[in-house]
């Protein structure tokens, strides 16, 4: 199995519309994606989120199924759009 673990920090002109779009986004691609078994995201509730609003994991069967996913058409249409209202920081890893 392989880990995504992923925050973001919004910037300025990221809309609530913006960032709702995002949540909605993100949780499509579970059924969409090949070797995609789990995805959960939302809004950052921790008093210690260190300026993180938004965070998420997806779990894949293998490294390969989230390199597939990360260079997938899906995946790059969303980063278009959400890459420049974001500051990301992500975790991978194998379990």
């Amino acid at each position: 199995m392989f880990l995504h673990i992923f925050l973001f920090r919004s910037k300025h002109e990221a809309t609530e519309g913006l960032k709702t779009r995002a949540l909605t986004d993100i949780l499509a691609f579970q059924g969409q994606t090949p070797g995609l078994l789990e995805v959960y995201a939302g809004i950052n509730v921790s008093p210690r989120s260190n300026g993180h609003e938004f965070g998420g994991v997806m779990k894949f069967t293998d490294q390969a199924a989230f390199e597939a996913y990360n260079a997938s058409p899906i995946h790059q249409k969303l980063l278009v759009w959400l890459l420049p209202l974001i500051e990301p920081t992500e975790l991978d890893f194998v379990i």
